[in-house]
Formats: structure tokens, C-alpha cells, sequence
């Protein structure tokens, strides 16, 4: 199995060094002119890419659960994302409101502005798009869906939410675990191969875990 490694990505560079005018502990100065770019640089950014294992399956059955696992998961994260976005902005602005009744104003138009734009959308999900989306709304904001809905409304609306949720096997207060849960980790191996290969826009976790050490975990134990 090739197991997770870390490598650099190179950007095309054009190399040229430069004599300063004072000396720098006797050694001339090098610059770097990044492609596209007009200023000269010390030294340049390198992007940490993760060169993920090679996907195998133990039989058909763990192929065709990956791929609907993936078709359904490149559908919602989106969602996820826009909500992890929407939730920083407001943060951010709620900052800069003194008065409570400023706060509780724009909190409840940035409220309606949400359930306006995705209530359409969401009401399309099936029960299991809905349980990877409060999964991932986890992943994307470090908060669960039910204590989203408790600052935004009250913990009475949290509680009807999640209890109407519960009819349909879907828990507002469900986590990302790609630690204990297995599909999680799935979860969270397409999305890193949906980041790399462009297909989605990547965002980072704010749940806290080593994706090396869980492949091991759950590809190790699988048998040849």
C-alpha cells in the first residue's frame, strides 16, 4: 500500500542573483521572479500537497459504495461550504455591532437570508444527502447543525428541528469522525481527491485529526 506522503509543488520560477550594495554576512543576495510576476522575492511559497494511496477494493460491493458515497458527497459539500463561509462573515460583522438589539437584528436577517437561499435546494436532498450534509457542516464550521440553529434561533427551534430531523434518521447534533466512523473517512478521502483534482473548491477542516495516521487505521486492518 503506498501510504500518505507529503510533497512539495513547484511553481515555474525564473532564477537570476543580484550583487546587493551592502553584504549580507559576506554572500550576495539571490532573488526570485515568480512567472507572471514583477517583484522580486527572497524566497517563495510552496503549496503541501497530500499524495493520496491508491484506491483499492476488497470487492464490488466496497467499488459501488465509494462511488455513490462520492456522487453524494460532491453534491452536498458545496452547501457546507457556502454555510462555513456565511457563518465567518457574520461572525466577523457581529464584532463590529455593540448594542444586543443591532446583534439579534442582523442575526436574524442573515437568518432568513440563509433558509431563503438554501431551503429550496435542501428540501431536494434525500435522507442520506442530508446525513453526509450535517456531517460536513461539522467538518466545515467545527459546530454542529443543531448548536447553529440554537444561536441563530433558540434552543426550542433547535429542539423541533432536530426532533422533526430524527423522523427521518437524520440528527442535527451528528459530527464528523473520520476517526471512529469509517464512512467518514471516506468521506473525507473524496474530498481531498475532489480538492486535488480541481472538481471542488478546497476549504479546510475545522475538525482536528491526521488523515495519515487514520489511512493507516482503516486500510491497514483491511485484509490483501
Amino acid at each position: 500500500m503506498n501510504c500518505l506522503k507529503y510533497i512539495f509543488l513547484m511553481f515555474p520560477v525564473l532564477l537570476f542573483a543580484q550583487e546587493n550594495d551592502t553584504e549580507q554576512d559576506s554572500t550576495s543576495i539571490k532573488y526570485l521572479i515568480i512567472k507572471g510576476d514583477s517583484v522580486p522575492r527572497t524566497s517563495i511559497d510552496l503549496r503541501e500537497v497530500k499524495l493520496l494511496h491508491k484506491l483499492r477494493f476488497g470487492n464490488k460491493k466496497e467499488r459501488i459504495r465509494y462511488i455513490v458515497l462520492r456522487r453524494k458527497t460532491l453534491k452536498v459539500y458545496p452547501y457546507a461550504k457556502m454555510a462555513a463561509e456565511r457563518l465567518d462573515s457574520m461572525n466577523r460583522h457581529l464584532v463590529t455591532l455593540k448594542r444586543t438589539r443591532e446583534k439579534k437584528r442582523y442575526t436574524k436577517h442573515i437568518q432568513k437570508y440563509i433558509e431563503g437561499e438554501f431551503s429550496d435546494e435542501l428540501k431536494k436532498l434525500t435522507r442520506t444527502e442530508g446525513q453526509i450534509l450535517i456531517k460536513l457542516i461539522h467538518r466545515q464550521t467545527g459546530t454542529t447543525a443543531f448548536d447553529l440553529v440554537k444561536e441563530l434561533r433558540s434552543g426550542w427551534r433547535a429542539f423541533w428541528y432536530n426532533t422533526t430531523a430524527s423522523m427521518f434518521d437524520i440528527s442535527l447534533k451528528r459530527t464528523f469522525d473520520p476517526v471512529n466512523v469509517e464512512e467518514d473517512y471516506l468521506i473525507e478521502d473524496i474530498l481531498l481527491r475532489s480538492f486535488q483534482s480541481g472538481r471542488l473548491e478546497r476549504q479546510e477542516s475545522a475538525v482536528d485529526f491526521d488523515f495519515f495516521d487514520l489511512t493507516n487505521k482503516w486500510l491497514g486492518t483491511k485484509s490483501p
